[in-house]
């Protein structure tokens, strides 16, 4: 009987709200069991990701963990009758301003735990998104750090991964596929153009043997023959280099073999009345 009176015993805290030992004993159960669980998922989660994601990770969900306890604190007190109506009232403005506030944030921080977790883009990635350009060096838990090719100095905020299309040059390895596009006049052998292309190609220590360098014959254009020399570069992000290289050598070789790169003509008939 002693034992039941000591877990009734009662507490007022404030003028609206009294908690009982069998309360807080309840309350640390619950905070306890809440806090094995979390601690599971965040194992669960991290057992696969890299070292210096993980700790980033864990940073993030230690933030998760504390809006966790307060909800379960919440919920619990509501279970076990404790009134708290009084506090959250008084609150509930304060924390709607805070959290119209950080809105932005919030949306940051979550896009950077979804790409922790799904791993879509990993440090040295070079990335394309919202028409920019840049290799990864640092993920961050707001911001993700990129360098452009002009060493420029590319801050992109995490949620824009959510609204923008992301793309992964890298994701499937260092290789792409890179292309130049020239036209010739018409009534070139188109032969020997494909010919000088593909010597060009075969020439540039950058370019990759295999798989072999591709010429398209893509179009008869207004004013010219249009030819695609297609190669593959292992290192994407340093590609102007090799493309700039290409022109100036597939220039010197047309030259040498008389082929003329053409220019955009027009024929104006003047009526006379």
């Amino acid at each position: 009987m002693e034992l039941r009176d000591f877990f009734n015993k009662s507490f007022q805290l404030t003028e609206n709200i009294t908690i009982s030992v069998k309360d807080i004993i309840i309350l640390i159960a619950v905070l306890v069991l809440t806090k094995i669980l979390m601690t599971l998922i965040q194992k669960v989660i991290t057992r696969k990701m890299p070292k210096g994601d993980a700790k980033k990770f864990r940073v993030v969900f230690s933030y998760v963990k504390w809006l966790t306890y307060v909800l379960i604190l919440l919920i619990t007190f509501h279970a076990l009758g404790v009134n708290l109506s009084g506090v959250l009232a008084a609150s509930a403005a304060l924390l709607i301003g805070i959290g119209l506030a950080l809105q932005t944030l919030f949306q940051d921080i979550i896009s950077g735990v979804f790409i922790l977790i799904d791993q879509s883009v990993h440090v040295g990635d070079i990335i394309e998104i919202d028409g920019k350009v840049g290799r990864v060096e640092e993920i961050k838990l707001r911001t993700t750090r990129a360098v452009t090719i002009d060493n420029k100095v590319l801050v992109i905020p995490n949620h824009l991964y959510l609204e923008n299309s992301l793309y992964n040059w890298t994701q499937n390895g260092s290789e792409t596929r890179e292309n130049v596009e020239v036209g010739v006049a018409y009534g070139s052998d188109v032969n020997k153009v494909k010919e000088l292309l593909l010597k060009a190609a075969d020439s540039h220590p950058s370019i990759l043997k295999s798989p072999p360098p591709l010429v398209i014959f893509t179009n008869f254009g207004d004013s010219s023959l249009n030819f695609k020399l297609i190669f593959t570069l292992n290192d994407s992000f340093q590609g102007l280099i090799p493309k700039s290289d290409l022109r100036f050598e597939i220039d010197r070789l047309f030259r040498e073999n008389n082929i003329t790169i053409p220019f955009p003509q027009r024929d104006v008939h003047i009526k006379q009345k």
